[in-house]
């Protein structure tokens, strides 16, 4: 362990939607083209942000941070092994600076700003705000944890006027400088929908788009001020990087689905297989016609109702899927991969007949079936999560497991969230292992070695 200064900024807010996206994906699309190696990070478990960061960083891969699902010893360490490398480090935040499970606050931006010893720049929201945003700041400030706030960027402000009206309310009232002002512009919105964020991918123009976002926060933030701010993060203690020598397991194939419609995966996770052995080949479930000659399956969430019907007229690979499934081909699958290998899904007055691999029909609805942090326990099936054992996840989805054939085992018991019915998820048919549950192998340590001797032993025993 030793003393590190490195610089380091969370971006934080007031509230959701206050524009914490936008100027996170700018300032670490301007810093990139500065030349400078930026590292992305974004608090929660959320999968679309860490994308676009991810884009936007060139060559960095965001990572989450997450206490209620880490714990705060997981948490640092991440962050301190990819930060301390780079030349700054922005966290983006999710939802208010001051929201998280814990009522003392100890999960929230604020309680993770105090653990990393990170300079906290508040965006604001400004639409009908003018002298009233300094009781707004103000409040912010005061609160336990608000001392963190080191400067203010001002969000949608309409006119010069309306500039000056801020400025001077925060001027007289609040002991913080301004480092920006983003006017409202039409030009650098970013499309949402029924999970969150348009993920990155799904359209070829999106690397213009973040070069606008850009050059919009360059031109409109002190970016210099922004450095200066970083650059006066206190030391931190980092652990040592020493690598141990690893016991390298047999190496065992696995094919993973990779394109539009599935693209949730956390880099933490797929190094964590690596490093227990798994080769992992990428595959397009929206234009490869087979699966590759693998050993196992993993199939990640996404976005599979927005393609429908083109996953449906890939009728060689869901009718691939299916075959390997009977003959024994071992596969894991989260959310939307659950739903792709169900007999059909449902949308309003649309169907589509998907792979078939386990006899379920999904429905999708129009509010949020399962959001938010998930506890499960093991319900014995598996020898991991053992008979008993509680593991911390999470789950997003507006669909519904509607019509359940028999068969099905589970994996998990749920005691915290909703699964596939409230009580139960992980369902278990033939090789497959399907969740909503989405796993952080960061939180939960046996998860990739438990993955890959499922894969490695189910292919053992499908040659024999």
């Amino acid at each position: 362990m030793t003393q590190q200064s490195f610089p380091r900024i969370m971006i934080a807010a007031p509230s959701k939607s206050s524009g914490k996206t936008l100027l996170s994906i700018g300032l670490v699309s301007a810093l990139t083209k500065r030349g400078l190696d930026v590292q992305p990070f974004k608090k929660g478990p959320d999968f679309i942000d860490p994308r676009w960061l991810t884009f936007a960083a060139s060559g960095r891969e965001c990572r989450n941070l997450d206490i209620f699902l880490m714990g705060r010893e997981v948490v640092f360490d991440l962050f301190t092994k990819n930060g301390s490398s780079s030349e700054i480090s922005i966290i983006e935040g999710n939802h208010g600076l001051f929201d998280g499970q814990d009522i003392e606050g100890g999960d929230c931006g604020a309680g993770l700003a105090g653990l990393l010893q990170v300079p906290v720049l508040l965006v604001v929201d400004c639409r009908g705000f003018a002298r009233g945003v300094a009781p707004l700041v103000n409040g912010l400030l005061n609160f336990p944890g608000g001392e963190h706030i080191k400067g203010v960027i001002l969000n949608n402000v309409a006119t010069p006027r309306h500039e000056k009206r801020l400025r001077a309310a925060l001027d007289r009232y609040c002991n913080v400088p301004i480092l920006g002002v983003l006017p409202r512009s039409p030009n650098v919105v970013i499309d949402e929908r029924h999970l969150g964020l348009e993920p990155v991918g799904e359209r070829e123009e999106l690397g213009d788009r973040i070069a606008v976002i850009g050059d919009f926060v360059a031109q409109n933030v002190d970016l210099d001020g922004i450095l200066a701010l970083a650059n006066r993060a206190s030391p931190i203690n980092v652990p040592s990087t020493d690598i141990q020598p690893q016991h390298v397991a047999e190496p065992v194939r696995v094919a993973y689905a990779a394109d539009r419609a599935f693209h949730f995966y956390y880099p933490d996770n797929l190094e964590a297989l690596q490093q227990e052995g798994v080769e992992l080949i990428p595959f397009s479930m929206l234009q490869d016609k087979k699966l590759p000659e693998v050993d196992g399956l993993f199939i990640g969430g996404g976005f599979p109702e927005m393609f429908m019907e083109e996953l449906a007229a890939n009728y060689s690979m869901m009718s691939d899927i299916k075959q390997q499934v009977d003959i024994g081909l071992p596969v894991y699958a989260e959310c939307g991969g659950l739903m792709v290998l169900a007999e059909q899904i449902q949308w309003e007055d649309r169907i589509a007949r998907f792979a078939g691999a386990i006899p379920v029909d999904i429905v999708m609805h129009k509010r949020p079936q399962g959001y938010g942090f998930m506890e499960v326990v093991g319900s014995g099936e598996l020898s991991w999560p053992a008979a008993g054992q509680s593991v911390r996840c999470h789950e997003f989805h507006y669909s519904k497991v509607k019509r359940m054939g028999e068969g099905v085992k589970f994996a998990y018991d749920v005691t915290r969230g909703f699964g596939v019915d409230g009580k139960r998820d992980g369902i278990l048919y033939k090789n497959v292992f399907a969740s909503y549950a989405h796993i952080h192998a960061a939180s939960e340590k046996g998860w990739a070695k438990f993955l890959a001797s499922f894969w490695r032993q189910n292919r053992i025993n499908r040659s024999k």
